[in-house]
């Protein structure tokens, strides 16, 4: 198979050993990956895959199950599934544990498929197992026109929590409302605080979820309520900064640290179990969907690359594999 590998900052497409399943894998014969952030950093040198993954990047595939461990009762070979990977998605052919494949609802294609694992993955589990949201408490979203951001906004929708965001532009402002945020702040406006003050009636918020992390700390504190969580995903912002202890202390705040490429496979397969239980049947019913920027041929990897880091898009950028 041929698959991509990062070799001094530059994507070369070139050949790799076929992958054979294990007992309780199977692989993939690929046609679509979604795009992280951390494909960009990993490509930079500065995220390598974890220990026993795959060194090709790619955290998300679609595509037709080809071969199949002698324990995997769940998948068939031809089933259409998409996957949560720590590595591995760039490629003709993916391995993957069985457990962290989910069978793609009928009316998506593989383009739009490959947009979810990744981003719903990482939304669910920060707001709802991190940050232990109930319904109805309120949640804001830092970088919600990103893929992590429109699955947030649209899963806190149905899960019935109220949900306001920050985005880097008015026409962002108005697509993620049109999502289901409840407003949104144009961070080009200066600081969210005061917005967020006015949204929650001065009396803050109940969860965030930051990928931003150093530059909006001290606001994020001040605007976290009596027992507010904040969940930091992301280090965009920077990763040195001051806290507000006090804050902490007297209004029982906690800042939780959270990563999902580097858990346990166990740990990842009951994530998928509860993203199949609670949000898979609003995206077959149509309630929920992959917002989808644009699709790259996997030939054009640079071009995707940068569009991602230019900030300019909603929603995810994915890359296509032919065969």
């Amino acid at each position: 198979m041929y698959a991509i590998a990062f070799e001094d900052n530059n994507a070369v497409w070139r050949s790799q050993d076929n992958p054979v399943p294990a007992s309780h894998e199977i692989v993939i014969r690929n046609y679509a990956a979604g795009i992280n952030r951390a494909d960009l950093i990993q490509r930079a040198g500065f995220y390598p895959a974890p220990p026993g993954a795959s060194e090709i990047p790619g955290l998300e595939c679609a595509g037709v199950v080809s071969a199949i461990g002698n324990s995997v009762t769940q998948f068939a070979v031809g089933d259409r599934v998409c996957a949560l990977l720590a590595g591995g998605g760039y490629a003709e052919q993916v391995l993957v544990d069985a457990r962290h494949a989910l069978a793609i609802p009928e009316q998506l294609d593989f383009i739009h498929a490959a947009a979810l694992p990744e981003v719903f993955a990482t939304a669910y589990l920060n707001i709802y197992i991190e940050a232990k949201a109930a319904k109805g408490e309120s949640v804001l979203v830092h970088a919600g026109a990103s893929g992590v951001g429109t699955a947030a906004i649209q899963i806190c929708k149905a899960l019935g929590n109220p949900v306001y965001v920050t985005v880097g532009s008015e026409q962002k402002r108005q697509q993620c409302m049109a999502l289901g945020a409840l407003d949104a702040h144009d961070r080009k406006q200066g600081s969210f605080a005061s917005s967020a003050m006015v949204w929650t009636d001065n009396k803050g918020f109940d969860v965030i979820l930051d990928p931003v992390g150093a530059s909006y700390l001290a606001d994020n504190i001040s605007c976290l309520n009596l027992d507010g969580r904040l969940v930091l995903i992301g280090l965009m912002g920077g990763g040195q900064a001051d806290i507000n202890l006090a804050s902490l202390l007297l209004k029982r705040q906690r800042v939780i640290g959270s990563t999902l490429r580097s858990r346990s496979a166990d740990f990842k397969a009951d994530l998928i179990s509860l993203l199949a239980k609670n949000i898979w049947s609003l995206i077959i019913s149509g309630e929920i969907k992959p917002i989808v920027e644009k699709a790259f041929a996997i030939k054009d990897i640079d071009q995707a690359h940068q569009l991602l880091e230019s900030n300019q898009t909603f929603g995810k950028l994915i890359l296509t594999i032919d065969q």
